[in-house]
């Protein structure tokens, strides 16, 4: 699907990949919609972009809904916003947890259904979600991030399959660490020992690629990561049996303790 005229909206538009995303759409010739729940940060990148700004907080259904609502011509969503949800699950409220879900799952589930149906009518859209290479294989110090991120996978692709009929494309984009912005920049954490990133710009460049190309699933990784994933999604007591008793390294500390607030 082209890009350039088309009425794209982005979520998840305040933090590093957001932006980065914003920016290249734009420069794509997209009718940019944003959205994102602070509304300074949203407005100023609007500003930037030429996009129109919607404000929302994902975690609640009803602005969700609202949210499909004002951007009912939406033609390309790009469904990008999430949290970290990282460490260990006997430390978060229930409350907490329901958050995650609602912004890293339910929420993209809800604009797709809402969204859709005037898509499959014209028979021509698309609808792209920015997972990650957590929804492959499971790590320690990260089941409940890990499991939006399954469930965004699983998600997409049988999605991807019952609308094809109509006209409308689903795409899958999933990035290991990124360097630079982003949830792993933001804590400040040293890159695990042995860890390549990859850009913002990298991701951006696949969210585009995943739309023109009508491409199921796009993994944005070195491909050491892309490998280890592969081996333990197919072989998942091996993994479990490798990180066993493990105790989690001080850069992965650091990265629960900088996310712990954004729970």
């Amino acid at each position: 699907m082209r890009i350039s005229g088309a009425t794209v909206l982005l979520t998840g538009v305040t933090g590093g990949i957001g932006r980065a995303l914003a920016r290249r759409l734009a420069g794509e010739g997209a009718r940019l919609v944003v959205t994102g729940r602070r509304e300074r940060a949203v407005k100023a990148l609007a500003d930037e972009t030429g996009a129109r700004a919607l404000v929302a907080d994902l975690a609640d259904r009803d602005q969700v809904l609202r949210l499909a609502e004002e951007a009912a011509d939406t033609e390309v969503l790009v469904a990008n916003a999430a949290l970290p949800a990282s460490g260990d699950l006997l430390e978060y409220t229930t409350g907490q947890i329901e958050r995650a879900l609602a912004v890293n799952l339910y929420a993209p589930i809800l604009l797709a259904r809402h969204l859709a149906p005037r898509m499959a009518a014209a028979g021509r859209g698309h609808l792209a979600f920015v997972g990650s290479m957590s929804g492959k294989a499971a790590t320690p110090y990260s089941s409940l991030y890990t499991a939006t991120k399954f469930g965004l996978r699983g998600f997409a692709h049988s999605l991807r399959q019952d609308l094809a009929v109509a006209g409308v494309g689903v795409s899958l984009v999933q990035p290991g660490f990124v360097g630079e912005a982003g949830m792993f920049a933001d804590t400040g954490a040293e890159v695990p020992s042995g860890v390549r990133t990859v850009s913002p710009a990298e991701v951006a460049a696949a969210v585009v690629r995943s739309v023109t190309e009508n491409r199921g699933e796009i993994n944005i990784a070195p491909a050491r990561l892309r490998w280890r994933c592969a081996v333990a999604g197919q072989f998942p007591d091996y993994a479990s049996r490798a990180q066993r008793g493990a105790e989690p390294s001080e850069s992965v500390r650091r990265i629960v303790a900088a996310q712990r607030a954004s729970r």
